[in-house]
């Protein structure tokens, strides 16, 4: 088999795995909440997971928040922010393998332009900022062959510090009520 055949198989199967993954968590979505039980490796399993699905919204910042107020803030962005990079391994790969398909895109030339001249910073500043479009980021950076370690790289640093301002929020929020008698 062909190296250019063994690259296709390759893209498509990561394509079905990350639609396929998608439809299970979107379906599932109920059912994330129940792993913050398990500590700071179910805040990692339940980030990972809501950070998992394409396009659809998977509210994992809520379950930081809520983390935040009953655990150390700092170690709950961390597992948080870990969970959430690996997760955006799926629109790293739906980039990498539909990358004909993202080339055809009528934003692709004028994204592909920003990502190359201010990649690092545009993956770093998304992943900060909550938002469903970053998505978009992961699947270019594996339509432009981005080093996946530099994607990661980026993603964590990003991610970790918006999961801090949820985490820290829900501290705060969590002290705000038991001073007030209100927990």
């Amino acid at each position: 088999m062909s190296k250019q055949k063994r690259l296709l198989i390759l893209r498509w199967l990561a394509l079905l795995f990350v639609i396929g993954l998608t439809i299970i968590l979107f379906l599932k979505r109920e059912n994330i909440q129940y792993l913050e039980q398990y500590g700071y490796l179910g805040i990692f399993l339940a980030s990972l997971l809501t950070n998992a699905s394409l396009i659809l919204p998977v509210p994992g910042v809520l379950i930081t928040s809520a983390m935040g107020a009953v655990f150390n803030p700092i170690f709950v962005a961390l597992a948080a922010g870990g969970g959430a990079t690996i997760g955006e391994i799926t629109g790293y790969l739906a980039g990498f393998s539909g990358q004909t398909v993202v080339e055809k895109t009528k934003w692709h030339g004028k994204l592909e332009g920003w990502m190359q001249k201010y990649g690092d910073l545009t993956i770093l500043v998304l992943a900060f900022i909550p938002n469903p479009a970053f998505d978009i980021v992961g699947i270019m950076a594996g339509a432009m062959k981005i080093p996946l370690y530099r994607f990661l790289f980026f993603c964590f640093i990003g991610k970790v510090l918006k999961m801090f301002v949820f985490a820290y929020g829900g501290f705060l929020l969590g002290n705000q009520l038991a001073s007030s008698g209100g927990m």
